[in-house]
């Protein structure tokens, strides 16, 4: 079984209310990711996200690519050992 890790990103650019969250949800999804997404204050989205190493990688890429609406200008990531068990990947409203 592959080893647990994790990502924290912070996004910058035309990523709130653009429904970015939503498609960090869905790609997450998809590759099995459990985590979550969120707006900060300063108009960036955090994501926290783990599962296997290759995984979080193909995130990375869909988040330095962004959805339909966004405009990523960048994509600060940190790896951690896992900090939290989560149950799924949500949106924090």
């Amino acid at each position: 079984m592959p080893e647990v890790k994790e990502i924290e990103c912070i996004v910058s650019g035309r990523v709130t209310g653009v429904l970015f969250r939503d498609f960090v949800r869905r790609q997450a999804q998809a590759l099995g990711l459990s985590g979550t997404v969120e707006n900060l204050p300063n108009q960036t989205v955090r994501a926290v996200a783990q599962g296997d190493e290759l995984s979080l990688r193909q995130l990375i890429s869909c988040l330095e690519r962004g959805s339909f609406w966004s405009r990523v200008e960048k994509v600060e990531v940190v790896w951690h050992e896992p900090s939290a068990n989560f149950n799924g990947f949500r949106i924090i409203f």
